[in-house]
């Protein structure tokens, strides 16, 4: 790219003469294959999601509450399935996020919750968080599939950067953030306080540039013909993403 010099020969970013600030999301739900995201509503999903969330882990031996898996986000912010809800009815209710119940299309139930926050119309940025997702979507194509509805729904409203933030020692967040096509920026030291320890927080982001090959990534993925007759895939995201920000990094 060329470098783009003002009047006074400082160099500068170049100049974005079509850009119009960008919508706020909708409370429109987002379907695909194996799971539909709808606007989280405490009244309908509590129930489901509490039961889901009561899952232990089978990698957590000590774990019988799967309180280990918010860890990361606080601890978990609710003791009984009346704090759950209560808990969701706040989230759903703050007006700086929108927030996500996933929904199993095999059975119509809520098995995790995702959300995006730190909405900028006006710079067209956006981030994905507040994700909580159950045992009952370890190891199913639900946890990949909603996220990138998420991301695709972003791009479809003309965001320019999506943004993936975690616990620097998250090390299944991190993972995650770059099996889906998110690219690493770096570490802000000391950036919060979560319960009382440091957080310092690692930060991750897609542009709107590097969106459509990311794309083609997720749809090559979820294609019926990368699974098997028992849903196991036969190539998996990782490598698929991983040689994609090789060929994007530069030479």
């Amino acid at each position: 790219m060329t470098q783009v010099y003002n009047v006074f020969g400082q160099p500068v970013g170049p100049a974005l003469a079509h850009w119009q600030p960008r919508p706020a999301p909708d409370s429109e739900p987002l379907a695909g294959r194996f799971c539909r995201l709808e606007p989280l509503d405490a009244d309908r999903h509590a129930e489901a999601l509490w039961q889901a969330w009561q899952v232990p882990a089978s990698e957590i031996d000590n774990d019988t509450e799967g309180r280990a898996r918010w860890t990361y986000l606080g601890g978990r912010p609710f003791d009984d399935e009346a704090g759950c809800r209560a808990w969701l009815a706040r989230m759903g209710a703050d007006s700086e996020l929108l927030c996500y119940a996933v929904v199993d299309l095999a059975d119509g139930k809520a098995v995790g919750m995702a959300a995006y926050l730190n909405i900028v119309p006006v710079d067209g940025r956006i981030e994905i968080g507040h994700i909580s997702f159950s045992p009952r979507m370890a190891r199913t194509p639900i946890s990949s599939e909603a996220l990138m509805l998420m991301m695709a729904h972003a791009f479809d409203m003309g965001y320019r950067r999506l943004e993936w933030k975690c616990d620097a020692l998250n090390t299944p967040s991190r993972r995650a953030a770059e099996r889906l096509g998110f690219r690493f920026e770096g570490v802000f030291r000391q950036h919060r306080v979560v319960a009382g320890r440091n957080r310092d927080t690692a930060w991750f982001s897609v542009l709107d540039g590097e969106w459509p090959a990311i794309r083609e990534c997720h749809r090559r993925w979820l294609a019926p013909e990368n699974f098997d007759a028992m849903g196991r895939q036969h190539r998996s995201l990782t490598s698929m993403t991983a040689a994609l920000c090789h060929d994007l990094s530069p030479s």
